[in-house]
């Protein structure tokens, strides 16, 4: 990645009631790769945040009164301004996130599906019609339901889907009808200033949605402020919580980390089990709450998968993300790849045997295999967030439903069989927002209803699912005696 110049480094400025303001602090941003400056952004101050929401307040006199056709028809020229701008939003997160250049593509294709199923959603906010008349007294009666946009929302989103994760909050608010306060992570805001450039294009009303870097002492008053009815946050399990607790009164919606498990049973194609956690525990470096982290398999089948996971490991490309052939880039910050590490090595000091990997050069930590780990590790019971995964054998089904539910998290699981009745036992016990069978945990289509329990969080994203969350439903009834 080519070291640019100032002169050539943009500064960017954020978006607050319809105009980009350039006050307050200049942050550099940096690529996670070899520390280049790729821009420069603004950060706002609490007086921006407090603009922000009453700019939100005012919007929604506007928003609630949108007609579904108005709302649809600016998702989809948000979608539009997208594409139109596909490689410049895929250069610009593979420079700030780190993410190689070809998963780059892939998010901005999946932000663009996310806004165009978003449109479709918008028309299909449906209530529904309530017979009241089942007792005596309340003869002649009925009712409609019909679901309302909640107000204005407060979103906060992570470092690790800097487009499409911010998509998942701007696109259902615009659906619903609620005008949006986002922050977007301190190392990753220009895919978000983008996307609002485009969002603001689209002709979605000014103060609908501001955009603003903010300190975490700033952005506080996102949480604490009673006139924002919802806040919306992905990030990790110990902020998210913490966020629940200072919120007041407003609606909280969680959706954080995660270790998350896939079993291999017996019966399984071991080979494309193989090759789907290689990809699901290595992409984006492990970054991605729903990365295969731990992997059980039966163990007369456990020497012939291990052997197959290994040699797919060792053929990924480590390297430059701006490389077209590079599988694995760097850790956003060099002080995750040196925990992962040390949590690698800490593994190994107490019997855990290292298949393959274990290093780091900078910010890069090569993918990473451990067996003979035990739960209580670090490894296991905690959140990697890194190219690192354990693989151990179980002897019966239920033993390895145990060990995925032991985990204090409960985002999604995996499970490779052709049993049925081994799917859906799995179903029916494990401890997960959402079960993948055939497949790997990591897996996600963007209208599908995500989210977890237990420590992953509350509430569910994916379209029609987070529009559901974004309104509330308001009955009338009719007496017609």
């Amino acid at each position: 990645m080519a070291q640019m110049t100032i002169a050539e480094v943009a500064t960017h400025g954020f978006l607050v009631d319809g105009k980009w303001v350039e006050d307050g602090d200049v942050i550099d941003i940096k690529a996670p790769y070899d520390g280049a400056i790729v821009g420069r952004v603004f950060q706002g101050r609490r007086s921006h945040a407090e603009a922000a929401i009453a700019a939100a307040v005012k919007a929604f006199g506007t928003t609630r009164r949108l007609p579904a056709f108005e709302r649809q028809r600016v998702l989809r020229r948000v979608a539009e301004g997208i594409a139109k701008r596909k490689e410049e939003f895929s250069r610009t997160l593979c420079q700030e996130a780190g993410k190689p250049i070809k998963a780059a593509r892939t998010e901005v294709e999946r932000a663009i599906f996310t806004f165009s199923v978003a449109a479709e959603e918008s028309t299909r906010i449906y209530g529904e019609y309530l017979p009241l008349d089942w007792q005596e007294y309340t003869a002649g009666r009925w009712g409609i339901v019909k679901r309302f946009p909640i107000g204005p929302i407060a979103g906060i989103t992570p470092f690790n889907f800097p487009l499409n994760l911010v998509a998942h909050k701007v696109a259902p608010a615009i659906a619903a009808g609620c005008p949006m306060v986002l922050k977007p992570a301190p190392q990753t805001p220009l895919s978000s200033l983008l996307m609002a450039e485009v969002v603001q294009q689209a002709g979605w009303p000014d103060g609908a949605l501001n955009v603003i870097p903010l300190s975490n002492d700033d952005a506080a008053l996102l949480v604490t402020d009673d006139r924002l009815k919802m806040i919306s946050f992905t990030g990790s399990a110990a902020v998210g919580w913490q966020i629940k607790k200072n919120s007041g009164k407003k609606k909280v919606i969680l959706e954080l980390g995660g270790n998350a498990g896939v079993i291999i049973h017996n019966d399984a194609d071991i080979e494309y089990a193989a090759e789907r956690c290689v990809a699901g525990g290595f992409g984006y470096a492990g970054q991605t709450c729903i990365s295969v982290q731990r992997i059980l398999v039966q163990q007369s089948v456990y020497g012939k998968f291990t052997d197959m996971f290994l040699a797919g490991v060792k053929n990924l490309q480590i390297g430059d993300p701006l490389d077209e052939s590079t599988d694995v880039g760097p850790l956003i910050r060099e002080s995750d790849a040196q925990r992962a590490v040390d949590w690698v090595q800490e593994a190994a000091r107490g019997g855990a045997r290292v298949l393959c990997g274990g290093n780091r050069k900078g910010s890069i930590v090569e993918p990473t295999v451990l067996t003979g780990t035990k739960p209580e590790m670090k490894v296991n019971c905690q959140e990697v967030f890194g190219p690192v995964v354990t693989v151990e054998p179980y002897a019966e089904f239920h033993e390895a439903l145990r060990q995925i539910n032991s985990s204090a998290f409960g985002l999604q699981a995996g499970l490779f069989t052709r049993d049925a009745k081994l799917m859906f036992q799995a179903f029916e016990e494990l401890e997960v927002g959402g079960l993948l069978a055939g497949d790997v945990p990591t897996f996600r289509i963007d209208h599908m209803p995500y989210g977890g329990v237990k420590d992953s969080g509350i509430g569910r994203e994916g379209l029609r699912y987070a529009i559901e969350e974004m309104t509330e439903p308001k009955l009338m009834v009719m007496n017609l005696r």
